[in-house]
């Protein structure tokens, strides 16, 4: 049986081979990308490079990236959704194109020194073309000349042309599917025959789309790959699922161990369980962490935290459980991990106290939510008095009425939730619909505000305060940073003064490449607990600022425009926020 670990170095192994160098996984978080709360795919955290600016590493890159998705809720405990899971992707940078992607991709699939999986396990698809993209005959021939029969390739549609939001760098893509039927593979193959499961994917970035739906040709073509590791073990080994690898095994048996239960009894719920500690676990463990709470990420955590506490009274595990699925889970992956075993106690602490904080209240808010049920359906106030009294995520309460065949008046809910100032969920839902980072002039502009700020706030407060996070939208800059107390209104204007003082200097801000080392010694300032490569691109400011980054920025400080804070505010423990503004 492959094991988890034999994937991901079989993986590394060949495209370092075919000149790629690997660079480490970028945090759970996403920097300067508004649109989603955490990296859904592998590609998220390249898209400076994806748009066009070199990297240090070169133009071959390969890596194991973490990734985490949270509009899949419904859909966890079945045989193919996570929501942490752990992508394979390779990239091209403007160097090699379709013959190279589809030819390695073939060869590590088949390969007997690789994945070594017959022809006749494997199907394709390519893109068939619109009114703006020709019909990709190219890849088509590609494959054809690997030897794949003609019958075993499909022409798809939109399926096939992959853009990450709604404009930004895209292309067409080939897809690979494997069998996973009982007995030998049909001769023709059918996309929308469900036996066949999608394992890898290479997209052909090599288009812009625009705001009025056209699209121009980008200056480089790029490839972006993308194969998920959990989806990929299971298929290998032959099982249905990645719970039943060794990616979960060592989980499920605690789990049984904990409830007295078989995982074949109770399938769903010990599923759930997995998913969710796994989850939390790791965004508890990132470089940048996030601490339960009713908004934004904190929120989605809390969500994840809570649901698996329900759904272990459901399977019988009596008493506080999480900290003893949460060691399973920094055993099994510390050695790919690190940040996992070096935040080992923040993660268990935080969720004790967060099942403590849950489990003397969620008896009671059951009781109460079943004296609800015999009225038919679960009113908005209801469910905000669930929310608020006992703790219940509105989509807990929806889980639960959904078991029941009731209601939840939602909107009636929201109008509460509103009403007491709380996390506007709608406005949380925006932002899990994916795409890539804006790169407007605004944004561009406000990007290398927060550079400015970053060194104003080491020279006018403290030279120990560090970056912890930042996000960027048309709208407004967010910039997180450690310290321990609120700035004074003084502190703040002074502040904004300072950046103020440095965009009217008018300074050039220019990119250079280096080895890390050299950037350190150089003292250049790095992003709070981010893993960077060997080589890395440094952003200096004229004579005031040096900070690791991928840009992009500004071409000299003047064009930032002026720059005002608009509020200073406690955003976790020892962790600050400012929002500002260029105007």
């Amino acid at each position: 049986m492959m094991k988890a670990k034999e994937l991901r170095d079989l993986y590394l192994k060949f495209f370092t081979s075919k000149g790629h160098a690997i660079i480490p996984s970028a945090s759970l978080i996403p920097s300067n990308d508004a649109s989603v709360l955490f990296n859904t795919a592998g590609m998220q955290p390249l898209v400076p490079y994806l748009s066009g600016t070199s990297h240090p590493l070169g133009m071959r890159l390969v890596n194991v990236q973490k990734c985490l998705r949270t509009v899949d809720f419904e859909n966890i405990g079945d045989n193919t959704h996570h929501t942490f899971f752990q992508m394979l992707g390779n990239w091209s940078l403007g160097d090699y194109f379709k013959k190279e992607a589809i030819m390695w991709s073939f060869e590590f699939l088949t390969g007997k020194e690789w994945l070594h999986i017959p022809l006749k396990m494997l199907a394709f698809t390519v893109y068939e073309g619109d009114k703006n993209v020709s019909r990709d005959e190219e890849s088509y021939a590609m494959w054809r000349s690997l030897g794949v029969a003609e019958k075993r390739i499909a022409f798809l549609g939109k399926d096939n042309f992959w853009i990450a939001g709604d404009t930004g760098p895209c292309g067409p893509s080939s897809e690979m599917f494997y069998w996973k039927g009982e007995g030998d593979a049909p001769e023709k193959f059918d996309a929308q025959d469900t036996r066949w499961v999608e394992i890898w994917n290479d997209v052909f970035m090599c288009y812009n789309k625009l705001a009025d739906g056209s699209v121009v040709a980008l200056t480089r073509k790029n490839v972006d790959t993308g194969m998920g590791l959990e989806r990929t073990l299971a298929l290998l080994n032959g099982k249905k699922s990645a719970y039943e690898t060794d990616l979960f095994s060592g989980l499920i048996f605690k789990i049984e161990e904990l409830s007295g239960k078989k995982y074949a009894q109770y399938l769903r719920e010990m599923r759930i369980i997995a998913d969710h500690i796994r989850a939390a676990v790791f965004v508890l463990g990132d470089e940048n962490a996030v601490l339960p709470s009713n908004v934004d990420r904190g929120y989605i955590l809390r969500r994840l935290i809570r649901r698996m506490i329900r759904y272990g009274k459901m399977v019988g595990i009596s008493g506080l459980f999480l900290r003893e699925v949460a060691q399973v889970v920094i055993c099994d992956y510390g050695e790919m991990y690190p940040e996992l075993e070096m935040n080992k106690i923040q993660i268990l602490d935080e969720l004790h106290k967060e099942e403590e904080k849950f489990e003397k209240t969620l008896e009671n808010g059951l009781r109460e939510f079943e004296k609800m049920v015999v009225l038919g359906a679960i009113s908005g106030v209801n469910a905000f008095l669930l929310f608020q009294s006992y703790g219940f995520p509105l989509e807990m309460t929806e889980e639960l009425a959904q078991e029941k065949g009731i209601s939840v008046d939602v909107k009636e809910f929201l109008a509460e939730y509103e009403k007491h100032k709380e996390l506007s969920r709608v406005g949380a839902e925006k932002k899990f619909k994916g795409g890539l980072a804006d790169t407007s002039e605004v944004v561009v502009r406000m990007h290398t505000a927060t550079h400015l700020l970053n060194e104003a706030l080491r020279r006018v407060i403290s030279k120990d305060i560090h970056q912890r996070g930042s996000n960027i939208t048309p709208e407004r800059l967010r910039f997180d940073f450690s310290f321990e107390r609120k700035l004074t209104a003084d502190e703040v204007k002074r502040v904004e003064n300072e950046v103020n003082r440095v965009i009217g200097l008018d300074l050039g801000v220019v990119r250079t490449e280096m080895a890390k080392a050299d950037a350190e010694k150089l003292g250049a300032q790095a992003e709070f607990g981010v893993k960077y490569p060997d080589r890395v691109s440094v952003y200096v400011v004229g004579d005031y600022s040096k900070e690791f980054c991928g840009g992009p920025h500004v071409e000299h400080t003047g064009q930032i425009g002026t720059f005002k804070i608009l509020k200073e505010e406690a955003c976790a423990a020892g962790v600050r926020r400012i929002k500002a503004v260029v105007e």
